[in-house]
């Protein structure tokens, strides 16, 4: 951790210059010594050291300076660092101005200059300032701190994006964190202005979109070379597989993610069904765990960019980027997965991340803690998710429109044990309320039509999955649902799909076009889980083989 700072500011250049000397002399080594020429420097300095995430301990400070007096520089610097001991340096007449301080800013000491010899009247007195500081004071965190709102979409996807990227960070909420809003305060920038981004070598980004956060937060977000074997797209488990498993075969791979690795398994809290982890394994985990190997073996991964299209000319695939840049491979697996469908209600968008929350529960679970929340969902992903919002939440009510779950048996029984937890068959959300955040909801019963309001800090949404295949709608073969098809699903009556060119049957991951691939949930007919997926993308691998020795 970088030095704490020991400022003095006094507009005497030479009184400075001693303080500065006598300080240095003696705690040089242990912390770092500024000065200041008046007090109007010092807030700016302190507003710079605040946006880094430094710290102060100690302030020495003269009463009687020119247009802000140390008393008044006190009252505001105070407000950025208050757990910095407070130091007074005054003359005689200036006892009175010193003994008010005492009450206005809690002065620790006043010191009466001269201080010389400062081993017997200043030393022994900074000494005992510095031990009660370090005894007890809160290190700030050293990481990037994240200031905004629970009301605000764009502070939820930031918060997302970091957790999905393991990229640690603190939450500072600022209709609670009083530091919150002192680091407001020193950028110069109001609550409208969230999420505002601070980071430990003192820059800041101010809402800031995908790419600006990745590239800040040092994502690679730029291939290394035009031209590769593979080129995945998509980063959940079929993509990482198949990126740690061809790496190790020796192909160039290149995994492209448009948001964070790890997919909507990335999002679970617990997975407990996956070969080879008895005691289950966070979707996170096992995410930074696959995205290691990967690397290890020689993948290369590109983050928060998004694939806008894919061409095929003859045994090239070109894929172009959402910012208009190309990349080309002899092979291209499409692993882009399904995503939670969104709530079909009258004006959700409104409470979208801000709220309503889809496969968030990892992201946002400790933000309503003591809280009642809603949960849509029956499948396995509900499941996880509700189990582990129940660890904070007062409450979990969980919206079911059928009669029954189709979670899996190991966590029915971990639901049914958990008094937290309330299920209500035959629902639907009907309505939501509140004003500048949520308070309450509205369940219909399916059923009978009778309503029920529920008091609900937010609503956690688990419901269907959308292949995220629109892309490439124009290129490969696709069932009504969005699946794209592969293998045997394209040859119907012994016949090969419309302008397939080649004298053999696709093979088994293959589109409509050949050398385009396709695993995990956007494929159809997969079974849904991440070993399925996993599965795939081994599969998928040896495939490549097959296709390469063929052009």
């Amino acid at each position: 951790m970088a030095k704490a700072t020991i400022l003095t500011v006094d507009d005497d250049y030479a009184v400075l210059n001693s303080i500065e000397r006598d300080l240095r002399q003696k705690y040089g080594r242990d912390y770092r010594i500024v000065k200041a020429e008046s007090g109007a420097l010092a807030l700016d300095l302190l507003g710079q050291l605040k946006q880094r995430g430094e710290t102060v301990s100690l302030f020495v400070v003269d009463q009687r300076m020119p247009q802000m007096s140390g008393v008044q520089f006190l009252e505001q610097a105070v407000q950025l660092f208050p757990e910095a001991r407070k130091v007074l340096l005054t003359a005689y007449a200036d006892t009175e101005a010193a003994i008010s301080a005492i009450n206005r800013v809690s002065l620790d000491y006043y010191l009466l200059k001269p201080w010389d010899p400062p081993e017997e009247n200043f030393y022994p007195v900074i000494d005992g300032l510095l031990e009660e500081w370090r005894l007890n004071v809160r290190l700030p965190f050293e990481g990037i701190r994240v200031v905004g709102a629970l009301w605000s979409p764009a502070s939820h996807e930031a918060k997302d994006f970091l957790t999905r990227n393991s990229i640690p960070y603190q939450w500072l909420d600022i209709e609670r964190d009083q530091e919150a809003q002192n680091l407001l305060k020193a950028a110069n920038l109001d609550a409208l202005k969230v999420p505002v981004l601070f980071f430990p070598d003192g820059g800041q980004l101010v809402q800031p979109t995908q790419a600006q956060l990745a590239e800040k937060a040092g994502l690679r977000t730029r291939a290394e070379r035009p031209f590769y074997d593979v080129i995945i797209i998509g980063g959940g488990p079929a993509g990482l597989s198949a990126a740690v498993y061809g790496s190790a075969d020796g192909l160039r791979m290149l995994l492209i993610e448009r948001q964070a690795p790890g997919g909507q398994a990335g999002n679970s809290p617990k997975i407990e069904n996956f070969l080879g982890f008895p005691s289950g394994i966070s979707g996170k985990e096992l995410t930074r765990r696959a995205v290691t190997q990967a690397r290890r073996f020689g993948a290369e991964m590109l983050a928060s960019q998004t694939v806008a299209a894919i061409r095929s000319e003859g045994n090239t695939k070109t894929v172009t980027l959402a910012d208009g840049s190309e990349l080309s491979a002899k092979i291209v697996l499409i692993a882009t997965g399904a995503w939670f469908r969104t709530l079909d209600l009258p004006g959700i968008q409104r409470w979208n991340g801000a709220g309503v929350y889809y496969g968030a529960a990892h992201t946002e679970a400790a933000n309503y803690k003591d809280q009642d929340v809603i949960v849509i969902g029956a499948g396995n992903a509900a499941a996880q998710g509700m189990l582990f919002l129940s660890k904070y939440a007062r409450k979990v009510t969980v919206i079911i429109r059928g009669p029954d779950p189709d979670w899996s048996q190991y966590l029915d029984v971990a639901i049914q044990a958990d008094p937290k937890i309330e299920i209500l068959y035959h629902s639907d959300l009907a309505e939501i309320h509140g004003e500048s955040k949520m308070n309450e909801v509205v369940i219909q019963n399916n059923q009978l039509g009778e309503r029920r309001s529920l008091p609900a800090a937010a609503v956690f949404v688990f419901i269907g999955q959308k292949p995220q295949s629109d892309f490439v709608a124009d290129l490969v073969m696709r069932s009504e649902s969005g699946h794209i098809l592969t293998g045997l699903d394209l040859v119907k009556d012994g016949k090969r799909p419309p302008n397939w060119p080649l004298n053999r049957d696709p093979l088994l991951l293959e589109t409509s076009v050949p050398g385009i691939f396709a695993a995990g949930d956007v494929r159809n007919g997969t079974k849904h889980g991440v070993a399925a997926a996993a599965g795939d993308g081994d599969a998928a691998v040896s495939l490549f083989w097959q296709y390469l020795a063929t052009i």
